[in-house]
C-alpha cells in the first residue's frame, strides 16, 4: 500500500500541468485568430471560432497573453476597442507608426471633417441644419466623405417636415480613435474648461488621419488612442 503513495500524489502535479498546457494552447489559439484579424472581434465570436467553452475562456486567454507580451516587453497588447478584441500597438510607438503611415492619403481628414465628425460624435443623432449652424458653413460635400470613410451613418429621419436625415458615428469611428465606446469620449466640460488627460496615442496599426493646416501643409490630426482606461479625442 505505502508504494501507491508517490502515484497518487504526483496525479495532482500532473493534472496542473495539463491545465497549464491546455491555458496555453488555449491562449495561443486567440492570439492566432486576433493576429490575423484587421477589426475587432467579440469574444463571443473568438470562441465560435476557436471551438471554446464559453466567453469566459477567452477573457481568461486575453489576460494570459497581454500578461506575457508585457513581461517579454512586446510593442502591442490586446484591447478591448468597440465592443471586441483587437491587438493594438503601444502609444510609445505613436510617432513611428504615424511616420509609417503618414504618405497613405486615405487616412487623411481635412479640417473641417474632423470639426464636423466631432460634432457628429458629440451631438448624434442629429441634422445636418444643426451641424451647419454650428459650424457655419454648408457640411454637404464633408458629410458624403465621412460616409464614404465609414466613419458616420444615416441613424434614421426625424420625425419633422420634411423628415430630415439624422447622423451619429459608426463602429468604424470607434476603431480608429481607439474608443471602447462613446462614453470613452472627453466629458465637454473637460473641453471647455481646457483640462487635459493624459496625452492620449493611436495604437491601432492604421494610419493616423492627417488634417491640413492653414498654409495647406499637412499634419496628425487630434485623434490619439489611449491605452485602457483613458479617453481619447476626435
Amino acid at each position: 500500500m505505502a508504494a501507491d503513495a508517490p502515484a497518487a500524489e504526483a496525479a495532482p502535479a500532473h493534472g496542473a500541468a495539463a491545465r497549464e498546457l491546455d491555458a496555453a494552447e488555449t491562449a495561443a489559439t486567440v492570439e492566432a485568430i486576433l493576429f490575423t484579424s484587421d477589426s475587432p472581434l467579440s469574444a463571443a465570436r473568438i470562441a465560435e471560432v476557436a471551438a471554446l467553452s464559453g466567453q469566459r475562456a477567452v477573457k481568461d486567454a486575453v489576460a494570459l497573453l497581454n500578461a506575457s507580451y508585457q513581461r517579454d516587453g512586446a510593442a502591442f497588447r490586446i484591447e478591448a476597442i468597440a465592443g471586441g478584441y483587437q491587438m493594438l500597438t503601444l502609444p510609445a510607438y505613436r510617432d513611428v507608426i504615424a511616420r509609417l503611415m503618414r504618405d497613405r492619403s486615405e487616412s487623411r481628414l481635412s479640417q473641417a471633417a474632423m470639426e464636423t465628425l466631432a460634432i457628429v460624435a458629440y451631438r448624434q443623432p442629429i441634422l445636418r441644419a444643426d451641424i451647419e449652424s454650428i459650424r457655419g458653413v454648408a457640411c454637404g460635400e464633408v458629410l458624403r466623405g465621412l460616409l464614404e470613410r465609414q466613419l458616420i451613418r444615416i441613424t434614421g429621419r426625424a420625425e419633422v417636415l420634411g423628415r430630415p436625415m439624422l447622423y451619429g458615428t459608426t463602429r468604424r469611428f470607434l476603431e480608429t480613435f481607439g474608443l471602447g465606446g462613446l462614453d470613452d469620449l472627453p466629458k465637454v466640460e473637460e473641453l471647455r474648461t481646457g483640462a487635459t488627460a493624459a496625452p492620449p496615442a493611436p495604437a491601432t496599426a492604421e494610419p493616423s488621419p492627417v488634417a491640413e493646416n492653414q498654409s495647406g501643409q499637412t499634419s496628425p490630426a487630434p485623434q490619439d488612442q489611449a491605452p485602457a482606461g483613458q479617453t481619447s479625442q476626435p
